[in-house]
């Protein structure tokens, strides 16, 4: 058997291709099939399965797609009822796919009908494609399905890696969340490789018994972005049926149109380059692995959104990105290096905070847990999510923000720029204010 893992980094997420050299299984694919593709046709074999672990709630599933592309099995468990063709499975079903032998766990706990999948031959240890419940490090989290579960989904997540854990210590972890999703309860270990006897080391889940296990669980939850409600949902329909929506060209006259009536333009352009001019109103979140999430997080559901770029290639992947959580048919506008951008803010570092004889009102917009553990001393506190609900708390006049790296301050400095704030972004790693002996309480590392 050969394991080929795909990353994810814009889901947070890894999806896996377990083949024998001729036939293959793809488990919790996402909904641009091209990675996936690719990794197919390197490997030279014919996909004869795909399977989704659970019907997620961070992403839209390829799944579906990838089905009636390839004329196979769409396997998920039994008890879900999904829009699409696909093929029910529960606990203790073996599917065999060429040389090859799934076998269904019914692991209830990240979802009420969670399942894991137990993919093997006769030459070696066998692997467990885990999806949110045994993780690296941790477990996947029970909250997102409903307030009303979150503690019954807690004990049956507890059940579930009890259980998984006594598979022989060689079987190989696969999980497809712990890699950046907030699908992860806590701090996932972020490498790619694992086994089952690895856990039994470090998985709280192993090590504390039920009560105590759930009650930590329950006190770690961070916030949800709030896109997560409307995706099991998405996913029950088989929006992953297809690509999605493609974007609607948008005049830079319809770009000034869109700010002017209110609409989220979104410039997905580097922090420099959005620093040193945009249009007003507009809303900067630089393209990379945490786009898509924080777009999704920001933007009230179904909003009009209009984006911005000065290179194709990367208007385009944030176009793939959004749709990977449901955002389709959005508008889109490429610069022209001619276009007159006249909004500006101030980009500085540490050291210049340091130069100045009188602190500024200083914002720290990361969640409540890294604020908790230190912060720049004087610093008020408004998390990244909150921010366009509780402008009102901020007082009049310039404001300096930051966050850990960089990125997420740039989000706010936009937002509070929209909101008629004058904003300076301290674009600079936090650790670097411990370094340089400005005043900060707790711990403020990378």
């Amino acid at each position: 058997m050969r394991i080929v893992t795909i990353p994810l980094p814009q889901l947070g997420n890894r999806c896996h291709l377990l083949h024998d050299g001729s036939h293959g299984v793809v488990v919790d694919p996402p909904r641009d099939h091209a990675v996936v593709e690719s990794a197919v046709e390197e490997a030279g074999v014919v996909l004869a399965a795909v399977a989704d672990t659970h019907v997620h709630n961070d992403h839209v599933s390829g799944a579906p797609g990838l089905a009636r592309r390839h004329r196979i099995d769409y396997l998920v468990s039994a008890s879900e009822t999904l829009a699409v063709p696909h093929t029910g499975v529960r606990g203790g079903d073996v599917v065999e796919l060429g040389h090859l032998q799934l076998e269904v766990l019914h692991a209830p706990g990240h979802t009420e009908h969670h399942q894991a999948f137990l993919v093997g031959d006769v030459t070696g240890p066998a692997a467990l494609l885990s999806g949110g419940s045994l993780l690296h490090g941790t477990v996947g989290r029970t909250d997102l399905v409903s307030p009303a579960r979150t503690a019954d989904l807690a004990r049956a997540q507890w059940s579930t890696a009890r259980r998984l854990a006594e598979l022989p210590r060689s079987t190989v972890l696969l999980p497809t969340h712990g890699f950046g999703s907030f699908c992860a309860s806590g701090v996932a270990d972020q490498n790619d490789e694992g086994t089952v006897g690895d856990e039994h080391l470090v998985n709280p889940a192993l090590a504390l018994d039920l009560d105590t296990f759930v009650s930590d669980l329950l006190a770690g939850y961070g916030p949800v972005p709030s896109y997560y409600r409307h995706m099991a949902d998405l996913n029950r329909a088989g929006a992953g049926d297809s690509p999605g929506r493609p974007a609607v060209p948008v005049t830079v006259e319809g770009v000034t149109d869109a700010v002017l009536a209110g609409q989220w333009v979104i410039d997905v352009r580097r922090r420099p380059a959005y620093a040193a001019g945009h249009f007003a109103g507009s809303l900067n979140v630089e393209h990379g692995d945490q786009f898509a999430t924080y777009v999704g997080w920001l933007v009230p559901w179904q909003d009009d959104i209009v984006l911005l770029a000065d290179d194709r290639t990367r208007l385009e992947d944030a176009v793939t990105d959004l749709a990977a959580i449901g955002i389709e048919g959005v508008g889109s506008h490429l610069l022209a290096p001619e276009t007159m951008l006249p909004a500006r803010h101030r980009r500085v570092t540490w050291e210049t905070l340091r130069e100045l004889d009188e602190a500024p009102t200083l914002l720290d917009v990361r969640r409540h847990d890294e604020f908790d553990s230190g912060a720049v001393h004087g610093a008020r506190h408004v998390p990244l999510h909150e921010l366009e609900d509780r402008m009102d708390e901020l007082p009049a006049g310039e404001i300096w923000v930051y966050c850990r790296s960089g990125f997420r301050a740039g989000i706010a400095a936009s937002l509070l720029q929209r909101a008629g704030h004058p904003v300076v972004h301290v674009d600079d790693d936090l650790s670097r204010a411990a370094e340089l002996q400005l005043p900060v309480r707790g711990v403020v590392a990378a």
